[in-house]
C-alpha cells in the first residue's frame, strides 16, 4: 500500500500506521456485529505475516528489522483477514497470508515490485482452492441462534469443535450476497429476497454497517493524503451506474445499486485495497480508468460470474491491465 516514491523506512512506516488506524472503526463494528472470531483471523494473519516476511527478508539477505517494522507486511494481513469469513480453520488463513506474503509479494521481488495486490492474490488462491471453507460466514449475532464467546470461537478455529449440543447452522448463515444469487436461481423476485432477515439494516444486524466503517476509514485516508479521489470514486461510480441501469430494467432480477454499494467487499476496496498504487495506476486519468473496470468487472462477476462477490477478482484482472 505504498507509492513508488515512498522508499524510506519513515514514510512508509507512516502510511502503513494511518492505514491501519483508518481500518480500526470497521474493525470495532465488525466485533460489535460478528463476535470476536474476526480478532482470531487479524491475529494469525498478522503473525504469519511477520513471520513469512522475516523468512523472506533472511533468506534474500535484507536486512530483517527495518522491512519488518515498515508495517507494509501488517497491513497485508490485515486486509486479507478482513476478507475471509470469521470463524476460518486456522491452517487457511495462514496458507493465504504466507502465500500472499511469500509468492504474491517476494518472490516478485518484495516491496514496490509485485504485479499483483498480495492480499487479493491470497484470497483469490483460497477461494479457488478450499471454496467451501470460504462460503462458511458466521451469521452476525441479532441473527444468530448460538452466540459464540472468544473461547469457544478459538477452540472451533483450531479443531472444528463447537459446545456440546450446538450445531454449525445456529452460528453460520449465506452472505447478503450469496443469498441474493442463491434466491435468484430460485426464480424469487428481488422485492421478496430483499425481506429476509439477513438484509435488515438495523444496527448489529447488517455487515452494511461494517462498509459504512470503512467508508468513514477511507474518508480519514483522504483527508490525510494518504490515497486520492480518483480510485475510489470511478470504482464506487461506475459500479452504481453499472447496477443501476440493469436495476431500472429489470427491478424484479436485478438488486438496487446501493446493495452492491454496501455489500461484500466493495467499500473496504475502493478505499483500502484498490487505491494500492503500487498494483495499479498512476497517473490520475489512469486512476479513474483503473476504478471504472473494478467496478465494471465486480458488478459483472456478481450478477454473471459463479462467485457471489466479485471484487479480488476484479482487482487482479485490472492489475494485470
Amino acid at each position: 500500500m505504498t507509492s513508488s516514491h515512498a522508499t524510506t523506512q519513515t514514510s512508509v512506516s507512516s502510511i502503513m500506521l494511518k492505514v491501519s488506524a483508518a481500518l480500526l472503526p470497521g474493525i470495532f463494528v465488525y466485533v460489535y456485529v460478528f463476535g470476536f472470531a474476526i480478532l482470531i483471523n487479524l491475529f494469525l494473519a498478522s503473525l504469519t505475516a511477520l513471520a513469512a516476511e522475516a523468512l523472506m527478508l533472511r533468506l534474500r539477505a535484507y536486512p530483517i528489522k527495518p522491512f519488518l517494522l515498515d508495517g507494509s507486511a501488517l497491513v497485508t494481513a490485515l486486509l486479507l483477514a478482513l476478507s475471509l469469513p470469521p470463524l476460518a480453520p486456522w491452517w487457511l488463513i495462514v496458507l493465504g497470508t504466507a502465500f500472499a506474503i511469500i509468492v504474491a509479494k517476494h518472490l516478485y521481488g518484495g516491496l514496490g515490485n509485485n504485479l499483483f495486490n498480495p492480499a487479493m492474490v491470497g484470497f483469490a488462491v483460497l477461494m479457488v482452492s478450499f471454496p467451501a471453507q470460504m462460503t462458511h460466514w458466521p451469521a452476525p449475532l441479532s441473527l444468530a441462534s448460538a452466540h459464540l464467546d472468544l473461547s469457544d470461537a478459538l477452540q472451533y478455529v483450531w479443531n472444528g469443535s463447537l459446545p456440546a449440543g450446538l450445531q454449525v447452522d445456529a452460528i453460520n448463515m449465506a452472505t447478503p450476497l450469496d443469498t441474493l444469487k442463491t434466491q435468484l436461481h430460485q426464480r424469487l423476485p428481488v422485492a421478496e429476497i430483499m425481506k429476509m432477515p439477513v438484509f435488515n439494516l438495523r444496527v448489529g444486524t447488517s455487515s452494511a454497517w461494517v462498509s459504512l466503517m470503512y467508508l468513514l476509514g477511507g474518508l480519514y485516508l483522504l483527508r490525510v493524503r494518504v490515497i486520492t479521489w480518483h480510485i475510489p470514486t470511478a470504482f464506487l461510480g461506475s459500479l452504481f451506474v453499472v447496477a443501476s441501469l440493469f436495476y431500472f430494467s429489470d427491478a424484479t432480477r436485478y438488486a438496487a445499486p446501493w446493495f452492491h454499494l454496501l455489500s461484500g467487499g466493495t467499500l473496504l476496496c475502493a478505499f483500502f485495497i484498490a487505491t494500492d498504487p503500487v498494483t495499479g495506476a498512476t497517473t490520475p486519468r489512469g486512476k479513474l480508468l483503473f476504478g471504472c473496470g473494478i467496478g465494471i468487472l465486480t458488478y459483472v462477476i456478481r450478477v454473471l460470474g459463479g462467485y457471489p462477490d466479485g471484487v479480488a477478482f476484479a482487482v487482479l484482472l485490472m492489475n494485470a491491465f
